[in-house]
């Protein structure tokens, strides 16, 4: 008997957004974690509403993307036939971010059916409270984390001043938001002999207009092979302007490189604070590499022990879960 009741699975949650294996961006990891949670705690995860679910988990209510598992129309319906089902709403974009004019409208049509709501940054809380969320309403702000069984730092290289600092970014994303204006000069810095003693890993994908002179360039990774090239640099630089929060400097911080990232870079700015440095326009690159160099220790001892956790945001998700689900009761 007591088998059959460990068994059992306590709740049914759906998640509206489908996963994938391969390097497909920063919601792409934060799924595969959350499911993994979910299920350990003893809860069973879907991605569809074809039988009873206890909550649905939102996170992105548009109907027309790629890997949508169901949209809002259909979380309408199934709450219209099922009052009894709760929702939390994961929000982790805004138009800001790409300079669109409809997310932000999109996100507040969502929000309005739903019972808890989780921000990735205090940025892109108080970004929606400038405009249409309710503070008094049940809400939190959860910081991604990575999975530190992939991403963790035991093995990074570490700064011996003799070899060059690798600096390195990666993204999913070929958008010029992402900060590759930025990369683009620290290229040609790199190449013009103007930034001595550094080097530019590039990860993932980019603009086609851009052809790199100096920096050593990777294809899209995930997983292990993208955390063992992470490993094999000194910081982690990002430009990515008005970011939510974003996964890839959490993973790189996981690795145990410092962060650099822009002042306008939002929701990366809380992360920066803690163990990076900010900087606030182009011109002081040069300058703010400088600072980086001579503060490496101090900034690499920062990092080790103030880095994310995907454990923690996981344990963090998991609370907000049963707490909603026991109000229901």
């Amino acid at each position: 008997m007591q088998k059959l009741l460990f068994k059992k699975k306590i709740a049914t949650v759906a998640i509206n957004f489908k996963s994938t294996s391969g390097p497909w961006g920063g919601a792409n990891v934060f799924i595969l974690q959350l499911k993994k949670a979910l299920e350990f705690c003893g809860m069973k995860v879907r991605f569809d509403l074809k039988g009873k679910v206890d909550l649905i988990f939102m996170i992105d209510p548009r109907e027309d993307l790629q890997r949508t598992a169901f949209g809002l129309k259909e979380i309408r319906r199934y709450k219209a036939n099922y009052p009894d089902v709760k929702i939390v709403h994961r929000i982790n974009e805004c138009d800001q971010r790409k300079m669109t004019q409809f997310m932000d409208n999109i996100l507040r049509e969502g929000n309005e059916i739903a019972d808890y709501t989780v921000f990735i940054s205090q940025w892109l809380r108080d970004y929606f409270a400038e405009r249409w969320f309710d503070v008094d309403k049940p809400h939190t702000i959860i910081y991604n984390g990575a999975d530190p069984a992939i991403f963790q730092p035991i093995g990074s290289s570490i700064w011996d001043q003799k070899e060059p600092l690798r600096m390195v970014t990666h993204h999913w994303s070929d958008n010029p938001m992402k900060g590759f204006p930025i990369y683009e000069q620290i290229d040609n810095l790199i190449a013009d002999g103007k930034l001595g003693g550094c080097q530019l890993w590039i990860i993932g994908r980019w603009p086609e207009k851009i052809k790199w002179r100096s920096a050593k360039t990777f294809p899209p990774a995930n997983g292990q092979r993208l955390a063992g090239l992470l490993r094999q640099c000194h910081l982690y630089i990002t430009a990515s302007l008005w970011e939510p929060c974003g996964m890839h400097h959490v993973e790189g911080a996981q690795c145990g490189l410092p962060l650099l990232c822009h002042v306008n870079g939002g929701g990366i700015v809380e992360a920066a604070e803690k163990y990076g440095m900010v900087y606030s326009d182009n011109d002081c690159l040069i300058e703010m590499l400088e600072q980086a160099k001579k503060q490496y220790w101090l900034l690499r001892d920062r990092v080790l022990l103030n880095m994310p956790s995907g454990y923690r945001m996981n344990a963090d998700y998991v609370r907000v879960i049963q707490f909603v689900l026991t109000k229901s009761q």
